[in-house]
């Protein structure tokens, strides 16, 4: 019974909205109680296109403030890069004592047998690893240095020789590089630790700190492992494709900049339909 009734209420419905369209669009699309004349036509909007259109705005206002507010901060993250040029020793310092992308020097000694390869890094639109290899400082301490970039082979059950590039630097070495921070995860790919055991290099993406340091120290060991890497310098030997940039091709503040260009464009697109929609000539 109950839907019966409810089936006939819809039917009336309709059938009152075929017979007097006008009179239902009133009653279910009411105008706000303004009219402005504008020549021949008169600006009369409706509630409900008046909401629709005040929440919308409001969203792409702040979208658009959102990805400036990015940009702004992308800025002063690329004046932090170009800003560090004084040389430093790392010595017993950790590196969250140091300031970002500050440039060092730093004594140890390669673990070639034991890296990673960071997966989904691209570069000119080309997929590969970034190679993570670590460094031994003489305090006990451990430091994974990012030795640059490898293209995709194609199989991921053939992954590239790493190893045989540090065959000549054998004990202590010193090195130099740029401070930097483990990529963090993005909806480009998924995030995946590396793997405790089997064989090495091991395939990691958006990897944690601890993570790493885990699978460094095997099962049951623990071992110290500073939470930054070191970008190895272009110069230093030993290293892959390089020339690092605090942000990757286009990823700078420009490309926020252009999005918050094009919320706000969508904003002023909206309020030229509103206006637009809701004039109407006068009877």
């Amino acid at each position: 019974m109950e839907k019966r009734r409810a089936q006939a209420h819809k039917n009336a419905e309709h059938g009152d909205a075929d017979e007097n369209p006008k009179d239902f669009h009133k009653r279910y699309y009411r105008q706000v109680p303004l009219e402005i004349a504008v020549g021949r036509r008169v600006f009369a909007p409706s509630w409900l296109m008046t909401v629709a259109t005040l929440c919308l705005l409001t969203l792409f206002i702040g979208l658009g403030r959102w990805q400036w507010d990015r940009a702004a901060t992308k800025e002063l993250i690329v004046a932090d890069f170009e800003r560090a040029n004084t040389m430093l020793e790392l010595g017993t310092t950790t590196t969250r004592e140091l300031p970002a992308f500050a440039k060092v020097s730093v004594r140890g000694v390669w673990d070639s047998e034991r890296q990673f390869l960071l997966d989904n890094r691209t570069r000119d639109g080309r997929a590969g690893y970034e190679v993570l290899t670590p460094l031994q400082l003489p305090d006990g301490r451990w430091l994974l240095v990012n030795r640059g970039w490898l293209a995709f082979e194609g199989y991921r059950d053939r992954l590239p020789d790493v190893a045989s590039s540090l065959a000549g630097q054998l004990g202590e070495v010193e090195i130099r590089g740029r401070l930097g921070e483990l990529p963090s995860y993005g909806l480009a790919g998924g995030r995946a630790a590396p793997a405790r055991v089997g064989p090495w290099p091991r395939v990691t993406s958006f990897p944690q700190t601890s993570e790493l340091a885990e699978a460094l120290a095997g099962d049951g060991q623990t071992l110290r492992l500073e939470s930054r890497v070191l970008l190895l310098d272009d110069a230093e030997p030993a290293g892959f494709l390089r020339q690092w940039q605090p942000f990757a091709a286009g990823k700078g503040p420009e490309q926020n900049w252009g999005y918050a260009i094009q919320w706000w464009s969508f904003a002023v697109l909206l309020l030229v339909l509103y206006f637009t929609l809701n004039l109407r000539k006068r009877v």
